[in-house]
């Protein structure tokens, strides 16, 4: 999804900025790779480290870094240069079902046989791959969506972590009336709308088990399942209740992160890769925010739906492919993995076999990751079927601002999604 252009901090890199590794120089490497990734800073932060710890182990090849936008934006850039050729070495990009849409057997390299393909975790492979085919390989550790709370407000107030949406509806209720923001949105960065529509499908999952693959085979909508639509409902319902900060249609996500860490607000629903930039930008409040799963109805059913990292893929056209693949080699592995807690706060488990996270966890970690040592998770959507319509991110900004009609907009999804599925070419559509 475009979100997954991953703005986890915020800063004044340009998007055509081209950021060149000073060690060693290109005069004294053989082979100089290129390496295209977001314009996120954090996104940076990690591709910078790595190129500089590999090419101290590899000094005979040098890694120029090439930023994009993000969003829609990013993604036709993405799909541009594969297609006509133009792709850098290596690149970083969605796994999942945007990964489907670049028709990853005719553009990009096959991983299967390397080494390190058995240390991925199966839910990521399965993410980056097509058949027998693996394409790609883990950039940072596995993330949630879910919602960011802000515990000083909760213990003012008194307030429990909720375990279903009724019990999330009351407490916004409660935070309200004391005069908070309770429920921040930020819709300038129209992919941060989406968030309660995607986190909602833990509960999905759960009620349906095989929704993900009717939905796939053309035999489940989104406009004709009550329950596969409650993300739209819920999205409406936070809007309605007037929960919202007033400028929710101006502010960015850069906005929501400083509400949330401040006070301003008591919830921002959010995929958990904002924990770098709440450790970076905000560590003395750090310890005033919280972590909790979208709440479905069923508080004894109360799971997080995981979002898988993106990945490091080369694209076909790459004239040096196994000094790419050495790399991709080094990203995944546990001195890959190394690297990246000196320069990211972790925000998931890794998901490299020998990946270890660093002792000294937030809090707000600690709160992600106890979903996962309980097994109450579930990947998204996009990770267990092909299809993501490009339209969503437009149709939740309608829907939470009180524009449209959840039925409307899911019914327009579906729409979305078959003439996607037409494109890929799937069975039954």
């Amino acid at each position: 999804m475009a979100y997954a252009t991953r703005r986890q901090a915020f800063g004044t890199i340009s998007a055509l900025a081209l950021l060149t590794a000073i060690w060693p120089s290109a005069a004294s490497a053989d082979t100089e790779l290129s390496l295209l990734v977001d314009n996120a800073p954090h996104t940076v932060a990690v591709a910078q480290a790595l190129v500089a710890a590999f090419q101290e182990k590899n000094r005979d090849v040098t890694i120029e870094i090439e930023t994009r936008p993000g969003g829609g934006e990013g993604d036709n850039i993405v799909k541009t240069r594969l297609a006509t050729g133009q792709m850098t070495d290596i690149f970083w990009y969605n796994s999942g079902a945007l990964l489907q849409a670049l028709a990853p057997a005719r553009t990009l390299v096959n991983l299967a046989d390397e080494p390190y393909a058995a240390s991925l975790d199966p839910a990521f492979r399965a993410a980056v791959s097509v058949g027998d085919a693996l394409f790609g390989v883990p950039t940072r550790p596995a993330e949630a969506f879910g919602i960011f709370y802000n515990r000083k407000i909760y213990a003012e107030l008194g307030l429990q972590v909720p375990k279903t949406w009724d019990a999330f509806i009351r407490n916004n209720e409660a935070i309200k009336a004391a005069g908070h923001t309770a429920v921040i949105q930020t819709y300038r960065d129209t992919w941060t709308s989406q968030i309660l529509v995607l986190a909602d499908y833990y509960n999905v999952h759960v009620q349906e088990p095989d929704f993900s693959a009717r939905y796939t085979a053309n035999q489940a909508k989104f406009a004709d399942d009550p329950v596969a639509r409650k993300g739209f409902d819920r999205l409406k319902a936070v809007h309605d209740g007037g929960f919202l900060n007033e400028d929710f249609g101006a502010a960015g996500y850069e906005d929501g992160i400083r509400m949330l860490a401040e006070g301003e607000g008591a919830h921002y629903p959010m995929l958990t890769f904002a924990i770098p930039a709440l450790v970076e930008l905000y560590p003395e409040q750090l310890a005033d925010i919280g972590f909790f799963s979208q709440p479905g109805d069923d508080a004894a059913k109360n799971g997080l739906t995981t979002w898988l990292p993106a990945a490091f893929y080369i694209p076909q056209s790459s004239e040096h492919q196994d000094e790419a693949k050495r790399f991709l080699a080094f990203a995944a592995s546990p001195e890959g993995c190394a690297v990246q807690n000196g320069v990211a706060a972790a925000n998931g488990p890794y998901l490299i076999q020998g990946c270890q996270l660093p002792g000294d966890l937030p809090a707000v970690v600690r709160d992600v990751l106890r979903y996962f040592d309980a097994g109450t998770t579930s990947p998204a959507l996009e990770y267990l079927s092909p299809l993501k319509g490009p339209q969503l991110e437009q149709l939740t900004v309608e829907v939470g601002s009180g524009i449209r009609a959840p039925e409307d907009a899911a019914r327009l999804y579906d729409q979305d999604v078959a003439r996607q599925a037409q494109q890929l070419g799937l069975p039954g559509w």
